[in-house]
């Protein structure tokens, strides 16, 4: 007796507890999958209502060696580095990394999805914009293909994602800026593209309402991905009216610490951990820049290797293996990196 109905692969497969790929290679040509898989999905289609879309199915069952690989903002240096990782990786698992930046425009991003669609490959490694995303659009993609999504977390989209621990991070910069001198102020983006940023100000209040500190939150100016300029330009505004109630600057990012840097040199105001210092500037991800700025800066480093090397291994899972993964989080740690600004 039939007892399930499904909409879509994906609800067949999440109840019989099978990736969805295993599942769109029975249905192409059964024997390519284990003798016992096969009489598992067997049995399950005597039980349930559901007939997969044939159409679909031809249209997509040859399994590419292209896997897609989409980030954000590709002239950010961050994504740059952690998207070199992620290629090197792809290639030695003996596929063809397609990369593609969606260059902060949600339209694009989407359009860089179709474009991938058109050559069927076996899979994508996504970074969504995040808070300007077509989530609609996002979901019906990630539906149709095995994806993997990290850095900015869609909540239900894509087979797993893998992170930073943002709010892990967030605290114990706090926490150490809070110990060696005066408590932070926190700098960020009134707008900020990348929800990230929104997980890193709720740790910082959390934490110094912990430390029992009275909080400040910069919030500066500025649309888009240019965050050096967007940092520099609210740094000065912030320095010469004189906002700043710590001598601690705690910033976002690394990328806007930078352009407080610059800001505090132009202006005459020293940075750094001796006592001719007048400010402490802190950044966030360790941007592959950030060894090189003057002084040093002080940030918490995202875990670039793990977080490369576990995407890659959830997505040869989706592709090889007869499990699935169901939306599964990996969150890993950041670093504590002292440097000479903080």
């Amino acid at each position: 007796m039939k007892h399930a109905k499904f909409r879509n692969m994906e609800e067949f497969a999440s109840f019989i507890g099978i990736s969805r790929p295993t599942i769109s290679k029975f249905f192409h040509d059964p024997h390519s999958v284990r003798q016992t898989t096969r009489e598992k999905i067997e049995g399950a289609l005597k039980l349930c209502d559901y007939r997969p879309n044939i159409y679909a199915i031809n249209q997509n069952r040859k399994l590419t060696e292209n896997l897609g690989i989409v980030v954000p903002y590709l002239a950010d240096p961050f994504f740059a580095e952690i998207a070199r990782r992620i290629e090197k990786l792809v290639i030695n698992e003996g596929f063809r990394p397609i990369l593609l930046s969606s260059h902060g425009d949600p339209k694009l991003e989407i359009e860089n999805l179709e474009s991938l669609r058109l050559i069927k490959p076996a899979g994508v490694l996504l970074a969504p914009l995040g808070q300007s995303s077509d989530k609609e659009k996002l979901e019906k993609f990630c539906i149709d293909f095995p994806t993997i999504n990290f850095d900015s977390k869609i909540e239900g989209m894509g087979d797993a994602f893998i992170g930073h621990n943002n709010e892990q991070a967030t605290a114990v910069m706090t926490e150490y800026l809070t110990r060696s001198g005066d408590p932070p102020v926190f700098f960020e983006m009134r707008n900020p593209p990348n929800p990230n940023a929104r997980k890193r100000t709720k740790a910082y209040i959390e934490t110094m309402n912990k430390l029992g500190l009275k909080t400040q939150i910069i919030k500066i100016d500025g649309d888009g991905w240019e965050f050096e300029k967007i940092g520099y330009q609210g740094a000065i505004k912030c320095i010469k009216n004189k906002e700043l109630s710590y001598s601690t600057i705690f910033c976002s990012n690394d990328r806007l610490a930078i352009g407080f840097l610059t800001a505090a040199f132009e202006l005459g105001k020293k940075v750094g951990i001796g006592s001719e210092c007048e400010l402490r500037v802190a950044g966030h991800d360790n941007h592959p820049f950030s060894q090189f700025t003057c002084p040093t800066l002080t940030t918490i480093s995202q875990n670039y290797s793990e977080i490369a090397k576990r995407s890659v291994d959830n997505m040869m899972q989706l592709i090889h293996s007869d499990k699935i993964i169901d939306h599964k989080t990996t969150l890993f740690n950041g670093e504590l990196i002292m440097r000479s600004s903080a």
